[in-house]
């Protein structure tokens, strides 16, 4: 997921006045929505229900690009 010039300019001074970004939680939101979705979207591919012990990892990749990873393990509950 990618961000803006203007999105890191008011991050940085968000961080400094108020110490939160609400557009980078905004960001980060849609990149856990997204992570989630295609991770049970892989768990229905493989034939199985549901997915247990699962974790989210955020990354910053390079300036303006972030990354959600979203792993688990697919089983299929009777």
């Amino acid at each position: 997921m990618g961000t803006n010039f203007v999105w890191d300019i008011f991050a940085s001074v968000t961080d400094i006045v108020w110490g939160r970004s609400a557009s980078y939680e905004v960001k980060l939101a849609e990149g856990r929505k997204i992570a989630l979705k295609e991770m049970t979207a892989k768990a229905r591919e493989l034939g199985t229900n549901a997915v247990i012990g699962g974790d989210l990892d955020f990354e910053t990749l390079r300036e303006g690009m972030m990354m959600c990873l979203a792993t688990g393990t697919a089983v299929t509950v009777n």
